[in-house]
């Protein structure tokens, strides 16, 4: 695992948006620095996470995809 995260979040049977507005909802529980590991697999929250964090003040540290399932580790902007 590249990242040990502070959260992890298992979005693996849902279809969009529920990955990506699950996440938002672990992200509001968490403090400023902390990284939550979101694993999908619904091939859509690839764009949805990219916009998303293109939007928003936090940080995609990295993504990947293997086998038809999606990881996603997002940093958690500071207040």
């Amino acid at each position: 695992m590249p990242h040990e995260p502070d959260l992890r979040l298992d979005t693996t049977g849902l279809r969009c948006p529920l990955p990506l507005l699950k996440a938002k909802q672990a992200l509001a529980s968490m403090a400023a620095g902390e990284l939550l590991e979101v694993v999908a697999t619904d091939a859509g929250s690839w764009r949805d996470f990219e916009s998303f964090v293109a939007h928003s003040r936090h940080t995609l540290v990295e993504r990947c995809e293997e086998s038809g399932v999606y990881r996603y580790w997002l940093r958690k902007a500071q207040a």
